[in-house]
């Protein structure tokens, strides 16, 4: 049984002739442990299906399932335990007021954990920042450090699904390595399954065993990574992407 499954998925704004069909008709199933890429251009409508999941984006038709229940909408308290999205821009994401440890110390007092100071200290170590971090404000941080406080903040509650949008296009290309290796690791260690949404063909291939391509809400083609590492595509709107991907080299396969 697949982890993550969308059958179907539509996403609707608006109303008459404002009205906007963001995602139309999109399935895929997402195994367990598997990282799974979602790709397109901009208003492709591959971030709003992760938005849609999560509940931040209304689902106007079809089924997302997690473990193969349908979820809630208003999504439960159980469904934010095991499912977490880490977002584009860390800059945005954490509050300039709080310091890292009211980030992290947030979600537990919302589900009730007792042992926050274990659990605060075992995410800033797990993100390869440590307890010096604990109190510093978000604007005392690099935008590496910030991006990791943040995946920090989604590992807390120990979820099995990460939703990743557009996780490292706002860090300089010396950080995106980094934290891309520090969410392969946390992939390894912990069992994760990851649903990464990117427009940058390098990050997919490095971290997704397969993706669907978007073109206007619409997904056109599927691909496995060694499909894409070899520049297998079927459709021209997926040529096309590679061909725009200025610098992309496909890792050499192993």
């Amino acid at each position: 049984m697949s982890l993550v499954s969308c059958d179907g998925l539509e996403v609707t704004f608006g109303h008459g002739r404002d009205t906007v069909r963001a995602v139309r008709g999109v399935s895929f199933d997402v195994a367990r442990g598997e990282s799974f890429g979602i790709v397109g251009e901009s208003g492709s409508g591959k971030s709003t299906v992760l938005r849609a999941i999560c509940g931040l984006a209304p689902i106007s038709g079809g089924r997302v399932r997690i473990d193969g229940a349908p979820v809630d909408t208003p999504r439960s308290a159980e469904f934010y335990r095991n499912v977490q999205m880490v977002f584009q821009d860390p800059y945005a994401s954490l509050h300039p007021r709080h310091t890292v440890d009211k980030v992290l110390s947030e979600p537990l007092a919302i589900h009730g954990f007792a042992d926050v100071e274990d659990r605060i200290a075992q995410a800033l170590n797990d993100v390869g920042l440590g307890t010096g971090f604990r109190f510093r404000f978000p604007h005392q941080l690099s935008g590496g450090q910030r991006q990791r406080v943040a995946i920090a903040r989604a590992l807390i509650l120990e979820p099995s699904v990460l939703l990743l949008d557009e996780p490292t296009s706002a860090l300089d290309a010396s950080i995106q390595a980094e934290v891309l290796n520090l969410l392969d690791d946390l992939r390894a260690r912990r069992g994760l399954t990851y649903l990464l949404v990117s427009h940058d063909l390098a990050v997919v291939a490095h971290m997704c065993e397969r993706l669907i391509v978007m073109q206007h809400g619409l997904v056109v083609e599927e691909l496995t990574r060694s499909a894409l590492q070899h520049k297998a595509a079927q459709q021209d709107y997926t040529k096309d992407l590679l061909r725009a991907s200025s610098g992309f080299q496909p890792p050499t396969p192993s």
